[in-house]
């Protein structure tokens, strides 16, 4: 069977990629709209009406508004902006999220693909507070190092254009404390509160790593670093995109520095527990272009159509 997809915002960081997942495949019609009518509303209705599947790769504004045009009840949206993360109807397009999830992304018609920093942050504390090991009201904190394709087309074209010193440190940025992916945080590890964000953009096309730090002390009575590598690994059990890595990886703690960028390419994420005594580092890594944003789409996209999961990925 052949299935007809149609990406608005094709243009995008994140449509491109897209674009390129779907370019190979024999089972995908890609509906695409002429360069003179991208802003077209009659003509962006048309083909999303007309679509099985259709990817929002837009501002959150912009998603809003093409969701209201769909009068189509066949069209299953896949949103890949913040807008739609926390919405009740939206299913939330992180199949590893809980053993239902899948199910729901099946049967959904609108699903919200998570951010990039909220995907890592998810899937490595979620597992935590299922497990009762972290308390839904633990107050927590979290940095995360991505590459600078994360800021998109004006960002990318700022780091590869050279010449502004600014640009060859890490910067640290959101530090009204406000990021927008800290709503789906919260809902979908089911913490109480908004953990302290920092995420920090650093001069490499792709890669992010999110940390989490924890004293034991914050974690269940008696609570090892072994349990929350054990909870990990028992939630992941038998995903294929999900690799949990031995407590305090020896290959990591050899080099003496973590790679963030070494799930690049891959719709892969890394779970690492690195632990003392007393304190815990919750690691997750993930490419902040492929799990992290179009390929966590196309994902949800196969699981959504009853296809192989890993389809194109």
């Amino acid at each position: 069977m052949t299935y007809a997809v149609f990406v608005d915002g094709q243009e995008g960081t994140t449509g491109l990629r897209i674009h390129e997942y779907l370019a190979a495949r024999r089972d995908i019609e890609v509906l695409r709209i002429d360069a003179d009518k991208r802003k077209d509303p009659a003509e962006r209705a048309r083909l999303l009406n007309a679509a099985d599947v259709a990817f929002l790769c837009l501002p959150d504004a912009a998603s809003r508004e093409a969701a209201a045009m769909i009068s189509n009840p066949n069209t299953c949206l896949i949103d890949a902006s913040t807008a739609h993360r926390t919405v009740p109807g939206w299913a939330f397009g992180l199949p590893e999220l809980a053993r239902e999830q899948r199910a729901k992304i099946r049967a959904a018609k609108r699903i919200a693909n998570p951010g990039c920093h909220a995907s890592a942050f998810i899937l490595a504390l979620r597992p935590l507070v299922d497990a009762g090991l972290l308390p839904a009201d633990a107050l927590v904190s979290a940095t995360s190092i991505t590459g600078y394709s994360g800021g998109g087309k004006s960002m990318i074209a700022q780091y590869e254009a050279g010449g502004d010193a600014k640009l060859d440190s890490p910067r640290p940025y959101a530090l009204g404390l406000a990021h927008k992916h800290l709503p789906e945080m919260m809902a979908h590890t089911g913490l109480k509160n908004a953990p302290v964000f920092m995420p920090i953009v650093g001069k490499f096309y792709k890669g992010l790593a999110v940390t989490v730090p924890l004293h034991l002390s914050q974690l269940r009575a008696g609570a090892k670093a072994e349990d929350i590598q054990q909870a990990l690994a028992a939630h992941y059990e038998g995903e294929r995109f999900i690799r949990v890595m031995p407590l305090r990886d020896a290959a990591t703690l050899e080099a003496g520095f973590f790679d963030v960028q070494a799930c690049n390419d891959t719709n892969r994420v890394d779970l690492f527990v690195f632990g003392s005594d007393t304190q815990v580092l919750v690691m997750a890594r993930l490419d902040n272009l492929g799990k992290g944003a179009s390929g966590a789409a196309v994902q949800a996209m196969n699981v959504h159509l009853g296809l192989d999961e890993g389809l194109g990925l």
